[in-house]
């Protein structure tokens, strides 16, 4: 359950584990390791709930990825406002400062928990999609610009399958 004390501490030396340099939320172990996040405990932390859970087909298996819409502004007091306030590096920033990559690593130990019990066959290195954040501000429908390979206002990002599920297991799930 996640009434269990868990510190940052713990999570913040997981996550630098899994998440090789290269991945856009690596920086991300650091906060939960020191700071106000790895001095107390996370219990309560965070609330809400996940939007939506979408079934992906991906090369003959369904994956899950869970979809989180965020209304964040990101752009400046002095300019109206576009798309293009909503790259990839925009993103990213919010999603640091607003402690957004620890909902969606909860959120995805939600969505394994789920799987584990609802699934038969359930594996998470098959099944577990990662997590999508839709800043509506930044997307246009059809229009919405592609910036560097990444849509405007559409940030994706899967944690490795095993750092969910050590997770898991770190927030007591036997």
């Amino acid at each position: 359950s996640f009434e269990q004390f868990v510190d940052g501490l713990a999570q913040g030396a997981l996550v630098g584990r899994h998440l090789p340099a290269d991945d856009p939320l690596a920086c991300y172990a650091e906060r939960l390791s020191t700071g106000t996040l790895g001095r107390q405990s996370l219990r309560g932390y965070l609330s809400g709930s996940i939007d939506v859970v979408l079934r992906v087909p991906a090369g003959g298996q369904t994956k899950y990825v869970v979809v989180d819409y965020k209304t964040n502004w990101l752009g400046t007091a002095d300019a109206p406002l576009t798309a293009a306030d909503y790259n990839r590096q925009r993103m990213v920033e919010a999603m640091l400062h607003s402690d957004y990559p620890l909902q969606a690593l909860l959120y995805s130990v939600v969505l394994h928990r789920y799987l584990r019990w609802r699934l038969p066959g359930y594996a998470p290195e098959t099944h577990l999609g990662g997590v999508i954040y839709l800043f509506v501000r930044g997307m246009c429908g059809p229009a919405t610009p592609v910036t560097d390979g990444h849509p405007c206002g559409v940030f994706s990002w899967a944690p490795p399958p095993a750092l969910v599920t050590e997770l898991s297991a770190l927030l007591g799930d036997a």
